[in-house]
Order: C-alpha cells, then structure tokens, then sequence
C-alpha cells in the first residue's frame, strides 16, 4: 500500500470519528407540544341589554271597503281621506236619473197590473153568479177564474218590481254602516264604477293594533313571552299594554317574514292609525346578557355554542348557548354562561372536543 492511500484511509477515519463525536454531543430531540394556542375572552359579570322589539304601524282591526252596489258615475263625494263619519252619513253619490226612469216605468206596470186585477176580479165576480145559475160551463168559468189568477201574480210581481228598482235608486247613495274613520279613497267625481267596486274604506278606532314583522326564527321566542309593551315614535314616553291576536300561518314570499298582529289593550287618543309603533317583548325590560366576540360563536347544526376551557386541565368543552341580538362586532348570549367562564374567542372551527389549550391571551366580557 502506496503512502498516498495511507493518507487518504486515515483522513476519511478521523472525518467519521469526529462526525460519531458530534453526534454523541448532540442533545436528545425535544417531544413536540400538543396543546393548541388560543386566545380567551373570561366572563366577568352580566350586563342587562336592550328589549327585543319589533317596528310596524298602527292600524284598526276592523277596516270596511264601501262600494256602490249599483253601477254608476260618481257625481259627488262628500268625505276626505282622515274625516270622521257617524252611520248612515252620507259618503258619497251616483248619477240617480236611470234608475229614477226606472221607478217611473215600475210604477206604470204596477198601475196597469192593478187595472188588469180589478177587472179580472170584476169579471170573475159576474161569471161565478152566472155559473151558479147554470148559464155558462164549468170550463167557461175555470178560464175565468185562471185569468184572475194570472192578474194577481202580475200585481204581487208589478209591486215587486217596483220595490226592487226604488232599492236601486237608494243605493246610488253611499252610507257609512257604522262609525269610522275615512283610510282612503279610490274613487273621484266623474269616474264610472261597477258594482261592488270598493271605492273608499272606512276604520272602526276603538280597537287598535300593531302590525309587525317576524323573522322564521324568533315565532318561539314571541309566543312563548308572557308581557308585551307597545310604544310610539311620536310619543315614546307613553306605553301601552299589548296581546299577540294573530300569527300569520305562512312567510311573506318576498321577505320571508310572518306578519303578526298585536292588539293594543289600552290605547288612549294619541294612538292614531298609521303611527309608527314598537312591540317590545317582555314588557321592554332589558334581559341579563353576556356579550362576546362574533369569532367565539361555534355553530353546531342549528344550535348555537361556544367552546368553554377547563383552566386546571386545559380541556375544551362545547357549551351550548341562547344568543340574542348580533350587532356589527359581537353577539349578545341570554343563556349558557356564568360568571368566571373562559371562552375560546378565535379559531373555533378548528378546535374539537376534548383538545387541551394554552391560553396565550385574555380578556374580559
């Protein structure tokens, strides 16, 4: 063996002693932490947020379209959207000359039947006392007595007749049924309406409502309240008692919503109809919430959750919540929570039950 690969064997000897020495040297490698980083929010007390209320307008219970129910042209009116009526006022009119005509030819029929009757009856007066003593048949008779017959229903249907177009000439004036207030109007002087064409509607004010509505998601929360306050724009330090009368079994199409309706029990004369209104739920006391982050909400299927640490263990739980009103940032929860909890408040989709945390940040709500 040459020298030269002497050296060569003896250096490739020392690079693999130094190489085992390092290795020796080197520290065992560290086990890798399993426990996820997370920011917390602690909940140090309750705070009281606002009534759920919903807005919608003032409107009578009771609201009747009038209509003529003759045809016609409108040839005057007598009211104005807002004026008051008592029954029987006079609301409105038709052009009344046909059906004045009318009266006048039911009457000429009626005074010609009534001729006919007399003189049937005259006739059949004289033909009986001729048929008594055998001087005419009894078929004679019989065409005699028929002929009265006829007579009298013509009478009965000239009177008739006469009754019917005299109703007609009535109804070319209209006549508030009962006592109300005008809502609106739907016809004008000169305009020709058919009959039962509604040409204004009239509102009873003694009972009044609030009309709202409802997203799909809060019907249980309404009819499960047992207090209900209504409240008015123009006059917001007033406030009356309210009662849910009436749910809508279907969602508006468009809004997918569900109309509800909310009698005002105690309404006094500043509730005027079509007054912009608030249906406060639980009497418009504020309820007891915690306020979180938006980031904390964990929604598993349709109920909503947040994920609770356990600071001993540092495990997670998923805690179900009832949330109320979301705002730009946050989410009022109403229950599920207490005093001294700690909320995951980011990364809650990437977390699982049973993971253990290292809080890194906290803060309260």
């Amino acid at each position: 063996m040459t020298a030269r690969r002497i050296g060569t064997l003896t250096l490739l000897l020392l690079g693999l002693a130094a190489a085992l020495g390092l290795a020796a040297c080197k520290k065992p490698e560290e086990k890798s932490d399993a426990t996820r980083p997370v920011t917390v929010v602690t909940v140090q007390s309750d705070g009281v947020g606002a009534a759920v209320s919903y807005t919608g307008d003032v409107r009578a219970r009771y609201e009747t379209a009038l209509g003529f129910r003759v045809a016609g042209k409108v040839v005057s009116r007598q009211v104005e959207v807002g004026s008051r009526v008592v029954k029987g006022q006079v609301l409105a009119r038709l052009d009344p000359s046909d059906y004045q005509l009318n009266i006048e030819a039911a009457r000429s029929q009626l005074t010609a039947a009534e001729s006919d009757f007399r003189q049937a009856k005259d006739d059949l007066a004289r033909y009986s006392e001729l048929y008594l003593k055998k001087f005419i048949s009894a078929a004679e008779f019989d065409r005699r007595k028929t002929a009265f017959e006829t007579a009298k229903a013509r009478l009965q249907q000239a009177r008739a007749q006469l009754g019917v177009t005299q109703n007609q000439s009535a109804y070319t004036t209209l006549r508030a049924d009962q006592d109300g207030i005008v809502t609106a109007i739907n016809a004008e002087v000169g305009q020709v309406v058919a009959a039962g064409t509604p040409v204004m509607r009239v509102a009873r004010p003694e009972e009044k409502e609030v009309v709202v509505s409802v997203p799909e998601s809060r019907l249980d929360e309404l009819r499960s309240v047992r207090e209900i306050a209504v409240t008015l724009w123009a006059a917001p330090e007033a406030r009356f008692k309210g009662r849910i009368r009436e749910v809508s079994p279907s969602a508006d199409p468009v809004t997918r919503t569900y109309t509800v309706k909310v009698t005002v029990l105690d309404p006094s004369p500043e509730v005027q109809l079509g007054m912009t209104a608030n249906v406060l739920l639980g009497g418009g006391a504020g309820v007891p919430v915690v306020r979180l982050p938006l980031s904390a909400l964990y929604q598993k299927g349709d109920q909503p959750a947040v994920w609770l640490v356990d600071t001993k263990s540092g495990k997670i739980v998923l805690k179900p919540v009832k949330v109320g009103r979301y705002t730009q940032d946050s989410v009022e929860v109403l229950e599920g929570l207490a005093t001294g909890d700690v909320v995951v408040r980011a990364g809650v989709h990437k977390l699982f039950e049973g993971d253990t945390v290292r809080v890194i940040q906290e803060a309260g709500a």
